[in-house]
């Protein structure tokens, strides 16, 4: 191991700022060369003026830590359920009106396209979430690295420290290849199929996606699910014959009342091997915060390897399913809704299956009466119940001084394995940290060994 793989993420980023500081440059001037290159994507062309930094240590770790997650939440329904797919759906929260149509649709061996949301606190990275499928935003991350690199500064400081990134979109095209069986050197026809909704408001952002994902021999073309149609034994966009729907429609779609009806003849045409599907409708599943709670849960830890719950212990915050009756916290059993309430300030109640923030309640924001209302409204539906999570401080450079910012980290995983990393960022800890609310896009850069 070198020298440079020694150094810590605290010590890269003290040395960062320091020479910041005294080369002259600008927190505005930082912004505003690499504004232009992310305005087209779902960043919306905010940048924070610095990226963030890991050790190799960090990223050697994160990269285990996060493969066996994966391993141990895809095995979730074999080691708990008896291999039935319906009886871990249910158990997770999914509803009785998603679970035909996504168990229908399974591919068997679950998809390795995810991405893991986390904080970075004082012990470590804490998963907050999971997500699965072929809709993963932040895939154009690197396109902040690549303009950050680019910068006066900021390329040197990258060299005399050994460090580099790596590219979601390389880790996407392989995984895209790999699990949609298609031959290295051929040029399918894409559909980037949203819900119709969110195509309003994602079209531009999905044509830029188009754009760079042509080089990786992908020819997308952006739509929305009502836009297919199916005829002569194939699917099609216009007059494009489409060999791949990748899906950006969620499994929540299927609530919508006109959910089923565009969601149904794409899963059919899949089934009569008429377009492939990345990824299968199955991928969703594991994404449930549900499944989390099963992970956390003690009375399952016979049911995992002794380095999978290593895995586990050191970056999975205790999470359970908002249920009446006894739960396991530290070792000792306690009623669900007592240890809620008395730990309302340390507790946060969150949906299984939205995204976004949508539904989250955290106990620290709320009067103790609005905290107990919620609660028994969540109990015995679709709700968990988490650990807070105290994320870090990062310090990053402004015109009038270096100013606290909180980092949600993102970490992709693919068919290799750890995948390159999504980075937002707010000054309002206590809001979720998602695009759509307003937060900040930067970069990660990190020793590569």
């Amino acid at each position: 191991m070198t020298t440079r793989q020694l150094v810590t993420a605290a010590e890269l980023t003290e040395a960062y700022l320091e020479g910041f500081a005294a080369s002259g440059l600008t927190a505005s001037q930082i912004l505003e060369a690499v504004r232009p290159s992310v305005v087209d994507t779902t960043y919306f062309g905010r940048s924070l003026s610095r990226p963030v930094f890991l050790s190799y240590q960090q990223i050697e770790q994160l990269g285990t830590d996060i493969d066996r997650l994966h391993a141990a939440l895809t095995g979730l329904p074999r080691r708990i359920f008896g291999g039935s797919l319906t009886a871990y759906a249910r158990a997770v929260g999914v509803h009785e009106r998603q679970i035909e149509a996504v168990v229908r649709g399974s591919a068997g061996t679950p998809s390795r396209m995810g991405r893991v949301d986390m904080y970075l606190d004082e012990q470590g990275f804490q998963v907050l979430e999971v997500n699965y499928g072929g809709g993963l935003g932040g895939l154009g991350g690197a396109v902040i690295n690549k303009a950050m690199a680019a910068q006066p500064f900021i390329g040197d400081f990258l060299a005399e420290h050994g460090l580099g990134y790596i590219d979601p979109l390389d880790g996407l095209a392989e995984t895209f290849f790999a699990e949609c069986g298609l031959p290295p050197g051929s040029r399918p026809v894409v559909a980037l199929t949203d819900w119709p909704e969110s195509f309003k408001t994602l079209e531009q952002s999905l044509y830029w996606s188009a754009r760079v994902l042509a080089p990786y021999g992908l020819e997308c073309y952006p739509c929305h699910v009502g836009q297919l149609r199916y005829a002569d034994g194939r699917v099609w966009l216009g007059d494009r014959a489409i060999d791949v729907v990748y899906r950006l429609f969620m499994m929540e779609d299927l609530l919508d009342p006109d959910g089923p009806g565009l969601i149904e003849p794409v899963l059919r045409a899949a089934e009569r091997g008429e377009v492939a599907l990345f990824t299968p409708m199955d991928s969703d599943l594991y994404g449930s915060k549900g499944a989390l709670a099963l992970l956390s849960d003690e009375q399952y830890r016979h049911c995992y390897s002794a380095e999978e719950l290593a895995s586990l212990d050191r970056i999975l915050p205790w999470t359970r399913m908002v249920r009446p009756g006894p739960v396991t916290v530290a070792g000792r059993q306690v009623d669900l809704l007592d240890y809620a309430l008395a730990e309302q300030r340390e507790l946060i109640i969150k949906p299984v299956l939205m995204h976004g923030g949508i539904g989250v309640v955290s106990g620290w924001l709320v009067t103790a009466d609005e905290w107990r209302q919620q609660l028994e409204a969540a109990m015995d539906q679709p709700y968990v119940l988490q650990r807070r999570v105290y994320p870090n401080v990062e310090w990053i450079p402004a015109d009038d001084g270096p100013q606290q910012w909180w980092i949600l980290w993102g970490a992709f995983l693919g068919s290799r394995g750890y995948g390159g990393m999504h980075v937002r960022a707010t000054r309002q800890p206590d809001q979720t940290i998602n695009i759509s609310n307003g937060a900040t896009g930067t970069c990660c850069f990190h020793p590569l060994g």
